[in-house]
């Protein structure tokens, strides 16, 4: 047997030296202690990527793209019952992309949503069995919204609904997707640059919305969009107006993408005016526009009538001279606009929307309403959820109310949920601006309370645009909305004024 050359002991002394300690130390520092966040984790990671690549290029397509998501979504699932900013941050992107990617497969990608809904409702119930703190739950709002999902969840059993499946594909977007509000009133308690964050994410998602909508406006829809839009006369026509075809961006429609830029729009300038850096000024200023010059080419009237309607709110709201002055002067050359005369297709679209006595639409919407009226004063609890519009014509196609063009949120919800229903709408309408106003008057941080100023006022367009088409239960807007919400009564935590609220959690 052959000794080796060097002692046992000897061996193990040189392997721990303090040189080869510090080493071994530094080495376990960058795997452990930082979680792989280092070089040479990022090495090991991106080594261990080659065999899962060769495995992915060996099998079929689909199991392969099977595997390949399976691989992805597993550590989201666990990363978003663990850390709920995220998991909002990924509500939105899904939000938007559910609609774009609607155009290319028939498969059921809006679970995705309800999926990250479930993950972050499971991930705060654990978190509540040692926290025990449901501050986040409570206030006016909160009970509104409660009142709101109780009372559409109880119209399951309303008597004079015709499908229980429509009532179970429009529950979604009416009421439960509302379940976002509370996970982002949950995660932004406490945590103002998660807030921060979204934020920025729902300003980045809005810009490169208009950015697409451009492409779409002077570099034309790709094949399969074209193919999507010409597949259904209805849809077709809604695309084909005036002799113009209107963009919607990632969005499933123009009409929705258009009151989402207008909304972002006014937004922007909004968060401009406030306090904020001299570039933050000019990058809102340059967002906003984009987002203006988009909106024009979605030919969607109800969008440009909010322009107007939103700038008014904002200015009574802080009644800044500089903010009237300019408002005042922007008045002016809007008048000249509307009635200049053009042979633009696209000016000549946006000024009808201030020529409402010539709106042939509008008069037949308005000959609607007045036609529907005896049957909601008799229906208390309404026909039913999805007894209108899509999921009307799907599931009871025979049905009188299936083919009634309700247009419009608050008519929908007046014949769907009847009177009562209606009544509770508009109460969340008026509480959802009463708490921005409340806020807003009381904080004293100037940054909180332009923002406090920017959201209100994004809100209060879209309960006008309510009005006159479906402006929230669409996605991305649907989800962006109940955000927006959770912001609304979460920013006061961060103001001087409300620094009790802190303290007593």
């Amino acid at each position: 047997m052959v000794k080796p050359p060097f002692p046992k002991s000897i061996l193990l002394q040189e392997l721990f030296t303090p040189r080869n300690r510090s080493i071994l130390g530094k080495v376990k520092e960058q795997l452990v202690a930082q979680k792989l966040n280092s070089p040479l984790g990022l090495a090991l990671v991106l080594l261990g990527t080659l065999p899962v690549s060769y495995l992915l290029a060996t099998l079929e397509l689909k199991l392969s793209i099977a595997v390949f998501l399976g691989l992805i979504g597993a550590p989201l699932v666990v990363f978003c019952l663990f850390n709920i900013t995220f998991a909002i941050g990924l509500m939105l992107i899904v939000a938007l992309a559910i609609p774009f990617a609607l155009k290319y497969t028939d498969a059921p990608i809006g679970t995705l949503l309800d999926l990250l809904i479930l993950l972050s409702s499971v991930g705060i119930l654990l978190r509540q069995i040692k926290e025990r703190d449901w501050a986040f739950a409570k206030s006016p709002l909160s009970y509104m919204i409660l009142l709101w999902l109780y009372y559409n969840v109880m119209q399951v059993l309303n008597p004079e609904a015709q499908s229980r499946l429509a009532w179970m594909y429009t529950v979604r977007s009416v009421a439960i997707q509302q379940v976002v509000f509370f996970i982002g009133a949950y995660a932004f308690q406490r945590n103002r640059a998660g807030m921060m964050t979204i934020l920025k994410l729902i300003i980045g998602i809005c810009f490169v919305s208009a950015l697409y909508g451009l492409k779409q406006q002077f570099f034309g829809f790709n094949a399969q969009e074209t193919i999507w839009m010409m597949a259904d006369q209805e849809r077709f026509q809604l695309y084909h107006q005036w002799n113009l075809v209107r963009i919607p961006s990632f969005c499933y429609d123009p009409t929705t993408f258009g009151i989402l830029m207008v909304c972002f729009a006014v937004f922007c300038g909004a968060l401009a005016v406030g306090a904020t850096s001299r570039s933050h000024k000019y990058l809102l200023a340059l967002m906003g526009l984009t987002a203006l010059w988009a909106s024009a080419y979605t030919g969607t009237r109800t969008a440009y009538g909010l322009i107007p309607v939103g700038a008014v709110f904002f200015a009574g709201l802080i009644l800044s001279k500089r903010v009237l002055l300019v408002g005042g002067i922007l008045a002016v050359l809007g008048v000249v606009f509307v009635l200049k005369s053009t042979n633009s297709g696209v000016i000549y679209r946006i000024q009808s929307a201030f020529k409402p006595a010539q709106d042939d639409s509008m008069n037949l919407r308005l000959q609607n309403q007045k036609k529907i009226q005896p049957y909601i004063q008799s229906h208390p609890f309404g026909g039913g959820l999805g007894s209108c519009g899509v999921w009307g014509k799907r599931f009871n196609p025979e049905s009188e109310l299936a083919s009634f063009p309700h247009d419009s949120s608050f008519v929908r919800m007046s014949v769907e949920l009847g009177w009562i229903g209606l009544i509770l709408y508009t109460l969340f309408h008026y509480v959802v601006l009463r708490t921005g106003l409340y806020f807003f008057i009381r904080c004293r941080d100037p940054f909180i309370k332009s923002l406090y100023a920017a959201i209100t006022t994004w809100l209060f367009m879209l309960a006008v645009a309510c009005y006159f088409q479906e402006a929230i239960l669409q996605l991305p807007m649907n989800v962006i909305y109940n955000v927006l919400l959770a912001m609304l009564v979460s920013l006061k935590r961060f103001d001087p004024a409300f620094e009790h609220l802190n303290t007593r959690s």
